[in-house]
């Protein structure tokens, strides 16, 4: 908070602008009325026109004609400017009707000066509960001793029976109408401020869908690099502290049991006369759907960057396709060109017909040479006894032989049995007779 920040946020900060601009009373009072009091999420620009031109009506009428000279259509294209920042136009699929969207810097700026008016009730009990029942989250929320947290539950167990047997006594302590308007005004305050917190994190999602637009009109880079910057991006916004708060809130948001239980909770409130006296603004019954209306617009600002991206990449793929098959198609023209000269000598050659594939690991390891020891010992005769019938005894089957007196053999018939040929040709033991035979 130094000068140098305050002096750009006051040159640059939408809601800071607002504070400054010569008509801030007029442009804060219509989009209060036309926006954050009725919580109107959009408005499309014969609708918004209409109540600027009544606003401008009246105030002229008290004024004087010349207050606010211009057009309403002229106001609401100055406040949407870029510098300017106040509202948000844009088409919505399907229509050719411009439509208009609070922006979350001029939310703020209104609210600020919202908060400026005197409170009927300021919310001091239900805040410090708040805080406490925060403070209480926090620390059980941590503890990573089971024995701790066993005797915390213990505890909470305790202090509900004790409960039970003073409702069951009939002594029990029910809220006074002051506790109930505190408690009511501060649920109130904070269901509204939720829709802010929603267009503040469509704001920060349609910035990087602005950028990711800028950056893909100059990108002349490789495809992945920027898809590795835009989804770090996108992943930076989904898992900071603000990201995973949206996604736990919506998924909190999206149970149908939650719907039907807060629906009950509202009305049940709705009924007492405590509330009653205040007087509350009747949209506060539908709040929750004003909620799911505002995360499906941040849900559809996704979509559209996802989209985006896709296009991206469809156009990248379809310029390349075209870049190659315009190569092809000069390649083609070429050799249309020169088919009837065809080069004299050899047009090309290949080296070798295939590839010649070595594989370092099918290469044999190092062996190193057996190297024989030669006894130079002098030999004695043994004295154990040892049958040499066996040396005598051995039978020696020529395959060749035999193969070659079968195929013989079948040059006469379809086939023979073993024992017809050994009648052809008996066995012998001698290998110089069945060489010779």
């Amino acid at each position: 908070m130094d000068y140098r920040f305050l002096e750009t946020l006051r040159r640059t900060h939408p809601a800071w602008r607002l504070l400054l601009a010569d008509y801030a009373p007029l442009i804060a009072s219509v989009l209060f009325k036309s926006f954050v009091e009725p919580n109107v999420r959009t408005l499309s620009q014969p609708d918004l026109e209409s109540q600027l031109d009544d606003h401008l009506h009246s105030l002229r009428a008290e004024l004087g004609e010349g207050a606010f000279p211009r057009t309403a259509k002229q106001y609401l294209e100055d406040w949407a400017a870029d510098e300017r920042g106040w509202l948000r136009k844009y088409y919505p699929a399907g229509t050719d009707v411009p439509h208009f969207d609070l922006s979350a810097g001029a939310e703020r700026a209104i609210e600020w000066l919202s908060s400026l008016r005197q409170r009927q009730l300021v919310s001091t009990e239900s805040r410090l509960m708040m805080v406490f029942e925060l403070l209480r989250q926090m620390a059980e929320g941590t503890v990573v001793d089971p024995e701790e947290r066993i005797v915390e539950l213990e505890r909470r167990k305790a202090k509900l029976e004790r409960e039970i047997e003073l409702v069951r006594e009939g002594r029990w302590q029910v809220m006074d109408p002051a506790q109930v308007k505190d408690r009511f005004l501060q649920m109130a305050a904070t269901a509204r401020g939720l829709l802010s917190d929603f267009r503040e994190v469509d704001q920060n999602f349609r910035d990087l869908d602005r950028g990711v637009r800028e950056r893909m009109a100059v990108w002349e880079a490789g495809k992945g690099a920027l898809l590795e910057q835009v989804l770090g991006e996108r992943d930076a916004i989904g898992d900071s502290d603000q990201g995973k708060s949206f996604r736990a809130f919506w998924d909190f948001l999206m149970s149908p049991e939650r719907q039907e239980e807060l629906s009950a909770l509202l009305e049940r409130v709705w009924a007492l006369d405590p509330v009653k006296e205040l007087q509350p603004d009747g949209r506060l019954l539908r709040v929750h759907y004003d909620w799911l209306t505002a995360g499906e617009v941040a849900q559809r600002t996704v979509a559209r960057l996802s989209a985006q991206l896709r296009r991206y990449l469809d156009d990248q793929v379809w310029l390349e396709n075209r870049r190659i098959m315009q190569l092809i198609r000069e390649v083609e023209q070429h050799a249309v060109a020169v088919r009837e000269s065809a080069p004299e000598g050899p047009f090309t050659a290949i080296d070798e017909a295939c590839p010649e594939v070595t594989l370092p690991m099918d290469r044999p390891l190092f062996r190193p040479p057996l190297r024989p020891r030669i006894s130079d010992d002098a030999l004695q005769m043994g004295e154990t006894p040892v049958a040499t019938d066996a040396l005598f005894e051995q039978v020696y089957v020529d395959k060749a032989r035999l193969e070659t007196l079968i195929r013989r053999a079948l040059q006469t018939r379809s086939q023979i049995s073993l024992a017809e040929l050994l009648e052809l040709h008996p066995l012998e033991q001698a290998w110089p007779s069945l060489s010779h035979t």
